[in-house]
């Protein structure tokens, strides 16, 4: 039995830290799966006033206000369409100057004039978001090119307070900007295939070990 000790502890060892690799993962996928709902849930509930309270990341809000005209562009990509420049305008409500997230426009439409729009009804949602990192290139601020939403930078360029409110519907009439409300689609959920890996890992080493004690066996008859 003393040569089949070291294989099957190695065996049984290994498996046992690939099956709780895999119910870690089921668990994260559960906690996930409750984030997102809730996250889903806080995206299309009841706007509450913009000023009213302190704010949750997604929280859906409303205001009534002017939209400036001054804006930032920010390259980025829409599936199935590309390249496109989200535009983030100056929003003025009850005397105090937000970022708006209108959406995005074409390539070809950055430099299009976007005249103010006064007395507009906006509904969207509050974000934190700062896209930007060490590897992130400065934004162009002479040709108004910016690589990233980054809410502090992009506050301090238009002289607004760093507030986002990414836009889902407003009362304008023809908007020249497409809305581009926010969504859970880029929040990662890979958990279950992370957990299937671990367990199929699991599998093909129980099998290895399997294989090792057989031949073992084999040599010593």
């Amino acid at each position: 039995m003393k040569k089949f000790l070291a294989p099957l502890l190695i065996g049984v060892i290994g498996c046992a830290i690939l099956l709780s690799l895999g119910v870690w993962q089921v668990k994260r996928l559960a906690w996930k799966e409750t984030m997102l709902s809730r996250i889903e849930q806080q995206i299309v509930g009841d706007p509450v006033p913009l000023f009213a309270g302190p704010l949750e990341e997604y929280q859906a809000v409303e205001a009534t206000g002017t939209i400036t005209g001054e804006e930032a562009h920010v390259l980025t990509a829409v599936k199935n369409i590309g390249a496109v420049f989200r535009i983030v305008s100056v929003f003025e409500t009850e005397g105090r100057r937000i970022l708006l997230d209108r959406g995005y426009v074409p390539e070809t439409e950055k430099t299009a004039d976007r005249p103010p729009v006064e007395d507009v009804r906006i509904i969207g949602n509050f974000r934190t978001v700062q896209e930007s990192d060490r590897f992130t290139p400065e934004p162009d601020r002479d040709t108004n090119f910016w690589f990233a939403r980054d809410v502090p930078k992009l506050a301090e360029a238009l002289d607004a307070e760093p507030i986002l409110v990414v836009l889902r519907e407003s009362d304008e009439q023809d908007p020249p900007v497409t809305p581009w409300p926010v969504g859970t689609e880029g929040i990662p959920n890979d958990h279950l295939n992370y957990a299937i890996t671990w367990f199929m890992m699991a599998a093909a080493w129980a099998g290895m070990t399997g294989l090792w004690l057989w031949r073992i066996n084999r040599r010593t008859d």
